[in-house]
C-alpha cells in the first residue's frame, strides 16, 4: 500500500519554488551562506598568507577552504533541487540531489587531497623548498583554526536539528579542515623552531586528510546511490514495528534502501488468508502509518499476503473465477450454481471454496455431501464449504 496524498497526483506543478521540508531548507540556507562567508575570507588569508609568509602548509590548507568554498555552493545548490515536491519523472521525490552532491564533493576532496600530498612529496625532495616561516603564518594558521573548529560546532549542531546528512557531511567537511589547520599550526611551530621540514610535511598531512575525507564522503554517497539498506539495528526495529501492528502474523521480504535523510520500506505482511479484502486494506494501512510515525522513513510499500509464499505451494497455475465456477458447476452437475455467491480463497497450491445460498436447509445439507465428495479427488478444490444465509428482503 502507498501513500496517495502525494499533492502531485492531485495538483499542477507549481510555478513557484516551495520545499518540501522548509525548516530544514531555511536552516541549511542560512548555515550554508555563514559557511561561505567566513570560507570566502579564510581562503584569501590563508593563501595570500601563505605565499608571503613562505608556507606551504598554510597555502594548502587555503586550498582546502577554498574547497570548502565550492562545497557551500554545491550545498547551496542540492538544498534547493533536492528540496523539490515530487514530480511525475521523479514520484519519491529529489532528496537524491542531495546524495549526488555528497558523490561530487567527495570526488572533488580525494583528487584535491592526492593533488596536495603529491606537490608537497615533490618539493621535500628538493631542499632549496625549505624554507623559513614567517610568524605572520602562524597568527594566520590559530585564526583558521579556531574559525573553523566554531564552524563545525555550529553547523553540526544545525544538522542534528534538521536530520540532514547532507548538511552533517558539510560539517564534517569543516571538522576536517579544522584539523588540517591544526596540522598547519604544529608544522609552522617546527618551522619557526628549526625544523624547516615540518611545513612541507604538514602541507603533505594536510593533502592525506583531504583525500582520507573526500573518499569516504564519495563511498558512503555512492553506497546510498546502489540502494544500501539500513543498519541491521533499524530493519530490526522496523520489522518490531510491523509485526506489533493487530492483524499481522507474521511477514517476510522485509526490505529497506537509503533516500537522503530518509528511507524506503518495502515488506510482504501475512493476515488472516480469510479476512475480506477492505480489512486487509485496513490492517495494511495501519502497519504502513505505524512504520511512518515511529521511523525516519519517506515511504512504505505493503504487499499483503494470505500465506507465507515463500515456503507454501505457488497458486499462480490455478484457473481464474470464471474457469473455476465453470469447473464447479460442471462437477456437481449445477449450473445453477453461476447465479449464487462463491467466495475462493487461494492456498497453498489448492482453492478453499465457499458457497453462500438461501436455500432451504436440506437443500443446503444435500449440497454440502456433493461437495465433500468432489474434494476427494479433485485437483483443484481442497475444501468447499455451504454456508446458508438469510433470503434478501
Amino acid at each position: 500500500m502507498k501513500n496517495h496524498s502525494h499533492s502531485h497526483h492531485n495538483h499542477a506543478a507549481k510555478e513557484a519554488f516551495e520545499p518540501t521540508h522548509p525548516e530544514r531548507f531555511a536552516a541549511a540556507q542560512k548555515s550554508t551562506w555563514v559557511s561561505i562567508a567566513i570560507n570566502l575570507l579564510l581562503t584569501f588569508l590563508q593563501v595570500v598568507g601563505g605565499f608571503f609568509a613562505h608556507s606551504q602548509a598554510l597555502m594548502a590548507d587555503g586550498l582546502h577552504s577554498l574547497s570548502d568554498l565550492l562545497s557551500d555552493i554545491l550545498v547551496l545548490f542540492a538544498n534547493r533541487h533536492g528540496n523539490r515536491h515530487a514530480d511525475a519523472n521523479h514520484p519519491y521525490g529529489h532528496a537524491r540531489v542531495e546524495t549526488a552532491a555528497t558523490l561530487v564533493l567527495g570526488v572533488f576532496l580525494a583528487v584535491l587531497g592526492v593533488v596536495l600530498l603529491v606537490a608537497a612529496a615533490m618539493r621535500l625532495q628538493d631542499p632549496l623548498a625549505l624554507r623559513s616561516v614567517s610568524p605572520i603564518g602562524l597568527a594566520i594558521a590559530i585564526t583558521a583554526l579556531v574559525a573553523k573548529e566554531g564552524m563545525f560546532h555550529y553547523m553540526m549542531a544545525v544538522a542534528k536539528r534538521v536530520r540532514s546528512q547532507m548538511l552533517i557531511a558539510n560539517a564534517w567537511h569543516a571538522r576536517s579542515d579544522a584539523a588540517s589547520s591544526l596540522v598547519v599550526v604544529v608544522g609552522i611551530v617546527g618551522n619557526l623552531m628549526g625544523y624547516t621540514f615540518l611545513d612541507l610535511l604538514a602541507a603533505a598531512v594536510v593533502g592525506v586528510m583531504i583525500g582520507h575525507m573526500g573518499g569516504k564522503l564519495a563511498f558512503e554517497a555512492l553506497a546510498e546511490l546502489i540502494d544500501t539498506g539500513l543498519d541491521a539495528e533499524e530493519v530490526e526495529a522496523i520489522r518490531h514495528t510491523l509485526l506489533s501492528t493487530p492483524g499481522v502474523r507474521s511477514l517476510h521480504d522485509l526490505r529497506t534502501r537509503k533516500m537522503a535523510d530518509n528511507a524506503l520500506v518495502d515488506a510482504h505482511i501475512i493476515v488472516d488468508p480469510k479476512v475480506s479484502v477492505s480489512e486487509g486494506h485496513y490492517i495494511a494501512e495501519a502497519a504502513r502509518h505505524a512504520v511512518l510515525t515511529a521511523h525516519h522513513v519517506l515511504d512504505v510499500m505493503v504487499h499483503i499476503d494470505p500465506e507465507d509464499d515463500m515456503q507454501a505451494k505457488p497458486n499462480a497455475h490455478l484457473p481464474n473465477r470464471l474457469d473455476l465456477l465453470q469447473h464447479l458447476a460442471k462437477k456437481l452437475e449445477n449450473q445453477d450454481l453461476l447465479q449464487l455467491r462463491l467466495v475462493f480463497h487461494y492456498l497453498d497450491g489448492k482453492v478453499d471454496a465457499e458457497i453462500h445460498m438461501t436455500a432451504d436447509q436440506g437443500h443446503a445439507q444435500a449440497l454440502q455431501l456433493q461437495c465433500d465428495e468432489l474434494v476427494k479427488s479433485d485437483e483443484i478444490f481442497r475444501s468447499i464449504l455451504v454456508l446458508k444465509c438469510a433470503a434478501q428482503q
